[in-house]
């Protein structure tokens, strides 16, 4: 039995099949034009595996996670254009005829990471996972299960301390202008420093800053659903600016609660975004069939 996954992100859409022991055997990438144009790739690539038997579709956000909704499976409104108020899971659905599940594309790759350590013998039950790049995004695993009846957790708005050396900035965010997201994402640096991320040394004082900001969300992630791991992912997160989060992290807290070692505690990612995004899609796929046949 073969299962399907379709995450769609910044500009394109990866498509993969895998078995119903998440080995992938095959993928492609799509590039994210026009929907119809995207949508026509994705049937045609599932077109030549008849043997799939669900599929999980990730996305890009913000997307309608209620299934009460009249626009669950719906993309709502984004830059991207044609693509605002766009109905992504019903249109998947019309033209390939198998069960779906949907979330977001910080969900799957949460979903992933579960399933990975699962997969690796040493199951993590409870994580948080935070990825920082053009936004910030959150997917939080209790126990399996995603936290969220309302939508996935948008930790990217909540409200930081300001660093002391860092209180003219105003921020980028349209909404709250200096969250999170405001101050850490790749527009907030771009915006701040007058330069790509990619162009500024890590000996930059910049990134203690960015540090300070991101530990401060991974201590609320701590207070609130108080996981057994933290992963933080994206495209600013490296080796040498984890290791300033975890020290500002273990500045702040002071050892208010006993999170074992940092090093466990908050890491890197154990596989591409990418490659959790599918890895998460094709367990969800797995996860929706074996439910309908339960209650069928």
């Amino acid at each position: 039995m073969l299962f399907g996954s379709i995450e769609a992100r910044d500009d394109e859409v990866t498509c993969a099949v895998g078995d119903g022991q998440i080995n992938i055997k095959d993928k492609i990438e799509i590039p994210l034009t026009k929907p119809e144009q995207t949508l026509k790739s994705i049937v045609e690539y599932f077109k030549n595996f008849n043997e799939v038997k669900a599929i999980g579709v990730s996305s890009f956000g913000p997307i309608e996670l209620r299934t009460y909704s009249p626009k669950y499976g719906y993309i709502i409104d984004t830059s991207r254009k044609g693509w605002s108020n766009f109905n992504l899971l019903g249109t998947l659905q019309n033209y390939l005829h198998v069960p779906m599940s949907f979330t977001t594309d910080v969900n799957s790759a949460a979903y992933g990471e579960y399933i990975d350590s699962i997969l690796q013998d040493n199951p993590v039950l409870s994580l948080a996972y935070i990825t920082f790049g053009k936004g910030v995004g959150a997917g939080i695993i209790d126990n399996g299960e995603f936290i969220g009846y309302n939508g996935s957790p948008e930790i990217g708005h909540i409200i930081p301390k300001r660093h002391p050396d860092d209180l003219v900035f105003k921020g980028v965010c349209p909404y709250q202008g200096d969250c999170l997201e405001g101050l850490v994402s790749e527009p907030a640096i771009q915006a701040r420093m007058g330069k790509s991320y990619k162009e500024i040394s890590m000996f930059d004082p910049m990134w203690d800053i960015v540090a300070y900001y991101i530990a401060q969300a991974t201590i609320q992630a701590t207070l609130i659903t108080r996981p057994k791991k933290i992963i933080l992912g994206g495209k600013i997160i490296n080796e040498v600016e984890i290791k300033k989060v975890r020290a500002q992290f273990e500045k702040l807290f002071n050892g208010y609660i006993d999170v074992g070692s940092l090093e466990n505690y908050i890491q890197m990612p154990s596989h591409s975004n990418r490659k959790l995004a599918i890895i998460g899609n094709l367990s969800l796929a797995k996860k929706k069939i074996y439910t309908e046949e339960t209650f069928n």
